[in-house]
């Protein structure tokens, strides 16, 4: 008998049943794989969604949150001025001596003010010349405050008159003055009618050439 009968299937091949053929399943390690990629994807894509959370609320308390007022400069302290930018000292005119004066003395008076700052403390007066010395009434240390003035009675006593000025021609007061900034020492030239008045006591005192 002859003819074509049914093709025989070959080495290696398989018949065809008219069905596509299955596609081949994943190994067991890339199945574990996919597993492991899902959760780390779902662990990113929640600690993102996490993090939006925070930030949303965050800018939400701060929005929300009640606003201070904005605070107002502290003015700066005024200092405290210097005592010889606060005290004056005027000659007022001559004054009897004390009678308990030893020869060779005169008297007469200053004012000292003070116009503002705390008080000022006069600690010591003196004049320059070396024949001279003196003492004051009150006694140093005494106070001013601000605002007020102090008259004060100063005593002169030739001690050598051949080092005493028979002429003085600028003659001032060196006076010691301190507050609650510094201690000072100022120079007061208390003007012509001072200097007219030393001159001439000067000249009374020493008048018997005693040496």
């Amino acid at each position: 008998m002859s003819g074509i009968g049914p093709l025989e299937p070959g080495e290696d091949t398989h018949a065809w049943d008219g069905r596509p053929p299955k596609a081949p399943r994943p190994a067991g390690r890339t199945r574990t794989a996919l597993a492991a990629w899902h959760r780390r994807h779902r662990r990113i894509t929640f600690a993102l969604l996490a993090a939006a959370v925070l930030l949303a609320g965050g800018g939400y308390l701060h929005a929300t949150r009640p606003q201070r007022p904005p605070e107002r400069p502290e003015r700066p302290r005024a200092e405290v001025p210097y005592p010889v930018q606060v005290a004056d000292v005027t000659y007022l005119d001559g004054r009897t001596t004390p009678a308990d004066a030893p020869p060779r003395s005169f008297s007469f008076a200053v004012l000292l003010s003070v116009t503002s700052g705390p008080p000022v403390t006069v600690t010591r007066v003196t004049q320059p010349y070396a024949g001279l010395s003196l003492t004051t009434e009150p006694q140093v240390p005494f106070q001013t405050k601000a605002g007020s003035a102090h008259k004060i009675t100063i005593t002169m006593h030739v001690t050598k008159c051949g080092k005493a000025p028979r002429n003085a021609a600028l003659p001032f007061l060196d006076v010691t003055l301190r507050n609650a900034r510094a201690m000072q020492v100022q120079s007061f030239i208390l003007g012509p009618r001072y200097a007219q008045d030393l001159s001439r006591s000067l000249e009374v005192a020493c008048s018997n050439r005693l040496r």
